[in-house]
This record gives C-alpha cells, structure tokens and sequence, in this order.
C-alpha cells in the first residue's frame, strides 16, 4: 500500500456502511460483489483495488475522497504544500489529492502517477460528471468507450465520466497526470 494511504480501510467501510443502515448484505448485492466481499475487507482479510472500492463506495453512496476524508472538519484550507495532499490510490497507481476533505466542493484535482504497466483495473470505469487532464511525463493509454490513444507529456484528454473509460501506462517509465473531475468522484 503507497504511504499515507490509511491501512485501516475495513474498519472505515464499516463505519460507513453502519452509518448509512445498510446490511453487508445489502451494500454486496448493490454494489454487485459476493456477499463475503465486504465481510473480508471489514475484517481486513482483503484489500480491494481502487477500482473495486469505488464501485462499494458507489453504492452507498459516498466517493473516495469523503471515505477518506470523514474526520477532516474546520475551516477550509486554501494553500498546499506536497506533503499535504491525500493519497487515495493504491497498488500501480497513486492519487495525490489536494486537499483532505471534498464534502460541498464541485471540483477534484489529482496528482496522478503510474508505475509501468498498470491500470486502473479490467473494470472500465463509470460515474457522474467530467473529468480531464494533462499528461506531465511518461506516456498514457486512455480508453473511452470505442476510442483509445495513447497521451505523450503535453497531450491531454477531458470527457463525460459517464462514458466508460479506463487508463494505463504504457512504456518503460512512470506516468505523471495532473487531472481534475467534476463533481469530486474518488
């Protein structure tokens, strides 16, 4: 698991799913996963991908970036310096986020990078809003729907969420994107 990224995500997705009075159960069948899917990450015998944790959280419904934020409150911060942005990725894939809490807010920016080869899952992704991007380094495959390219530092891409999409690294090098969705999504 990348640093900073809080290694206590069972007991957070119970807490959360408690909150919201929904049976493991119930929140399995809605987010379309086995029922002991959600058992084994409560208990922290299984640590979900990113992808795999979006579509839980979806079906609460709460994005990452509340999941990983709920005990940030007080007055909203305006300047970040890099050792306080969140990391909410996990695995190939870090997500810098600026910023801890996005309740109320209409925008999410990333600082995303990529180790070579990975992905943001088999699994296109899914969801409300917008979202685009700038490529800084390295080279990224992006896939939405039947269109695929593959993005060199200074190409960018900006598209509705709702179309299904999914990103890879491509190449021998690491991927850095500065990205930004609308509403906040992770």
């Amino acid at each position: 698991m990348p640093e900073g990224v809080n290694e206590n995500v069972g007991a957070r997705l119970r807490e959360i799913r408690q909150r919201n009075r929904m049976s493991q159960r119930a929140l399995a069948k809605k987010a379309g996963v086995v029922n002991s899917t959600i058992s084994l990450i409560e208990a922290g015998h299984s640590n979900p991908s990113v992808g795999a944790l979006k579509r839980i959280l979806d079906a609460i419904p709460i994005s990452l970036a509340e999941f990983f934020s709920l005990t940030e409150q007080g007055r909203d911060q305006i300047f970040f310096g890099k050792k306080e942005f969140t990391e909410i990725g996990k695995g190939g894939i870090s997500y810098l986020q600026i910023g801890k809490n996005k309740v109320g807010r209409s925008i999410q920016i990333l600082k995303e990078t990529y180790r070579p080869g990975s992905d943001t899952g088999k699994v296109r992704l899914v969801h409300a809003g917008e979202e685009g991007g700038i490529v800084i380094s390295g080279r990224l495959e992006v896939t939405v729907e039947d269109q695929c390219r593959v993005l060199s530092p200074g190409d960018g891409y900006y598209f509705s969420s709702s179309l299904p999409h999914r990103f890879r690294c491509v190449g021998d090098e690491p991927c850095v994107v500065v990205s930004a969705c609308s509403p906040p999504s992770f």
